[in-house]
């Protein structure tokens, strides 16, 4: 199979996933929608690759609903690591290093964490039965992840069990209360203009769940006039995937109490019109779901 055919094969299986994601918020399918997706695909490997595209989102319909994360789900995502192994190290930020291999990293990161979270531990017992959690709680050190994005005491050591690391860096913003168009970038390909600066935070949506701190929420805490700008402007484009992943950040950040330009509650209703496919729907129902909207299915 050449690239290209793989390439369109991961991205129908991820299409796929995202689908049965989208049932399992709403409290639709089985208890087990990775492993099943796995289980029941042609073609294993790109099933894996579903996994690893969805990432974190895999996690929203316990986070946000009432879904419980399987053991069988677990070893799904874990051998999705083994199959695709992350780098060695981190790749750094842009413009030091190249943007895809640094938001791969932070995805990543984002669905290693919550897998340790739910589970108890590290790759080597990714197994382990998974048990309810807070989703807006604060992972501590028995055995769930730290700030570093390892693991703490109880749990393996460096390098013992850690899926993907934490990244270092954050899109960089030149200015979150400037005026649109007037911020000089540091260099040529940094994305310290709102505009770019927003699409940037989109393409990191899948940190928009609860209980994953990082330098990246940190960002999005410090600058929701840049993130609406970037909503508006995508709606305005007729946008609407990247619409909906810069306004999970504003219905995070408005479900964490933070003051943001305009009620987000609206353009999630918008959104949730347009249809687009699986992975647009995913975006929006999580976005309803941290704002507490019980939406219908389109």
């Amino acid at each position: 199979m050449s690239s290209d055919q793989s390439q369109t094969a991961y991205a129908a299986s991820a299409a796929d996933l995202a689908l049965r994601a989208l049932d399992a918020l709403h409290g639709i399918g089985g208890t087990a929608m990775a492993a099943e997706h796995v289980e029941g695909a042609d073609d294993p490997k790109a099933a894996l690759a579903a996994i690893r595209i969805v990432g974190a989102d895999l996690f929203a319909p316990c986070l946000l609903g009432e879904a419980v994360f399987s053991p069988q789900d677990a070893a799904a995502v874990a051998q999705s690591f083994v199959v695709f192994p992350t780098a060695v190290s981190t790749p750094p930020p842009p413009p030091q290093g190249a943007a895809e291999p640094w938001l791969i990293a932070w995805r990543d990161w984002a669905t290693a964490t919550l897998l340790a979270r739910f589970t108890g531990a590290g790759a080597t017992e990714a197994g382990a039965t998974a048990g309810p959690v807070d989703p807006f709680g604060t992972p501590d050190a028995s055995g769930t992840p730290d700030a570093s994005g390892t693991l703490g005491a109880s749990g393996p050591g460096p390098g013992e069990g850690v899926l993907a690391p934490r990244p270092t860096g954050a899109p960089a913003l030149s200015d979150p209360d400037q005026a649109p168009g007037t911020g000089t970038p540091r260099a040529a390909d940094a994305d310290t203009g709102w505009q770019r600066w927003s699409v940037r935070m989109g393409q990191l949506s899948p940190l928009a769940l609860p209980g994953l701190d990082s330098p990246v929420r940190d960002a999005a805490r410090a600058a929701p006039l840049a993130l609406a700008r970037g909503a508006t402007r995508a709606v305005l484009r007729r946008d609407f995937p990247t619409a909906a992943r810069i306004t999970r950040w504003l219905a995070l950040l408005s479900a964490e109490g933070v003051p943001v330009p305009f009620d987000p509650v609206p353009l999630v209703e918008h959104l949730r019109l347009h249809g687009g496919g699986p992975r647009l729907a995913l975006d929006v129902a999580i976005a309803g779901r941290l704002l507490a909207l019980e939406l219908e299915t389109p």
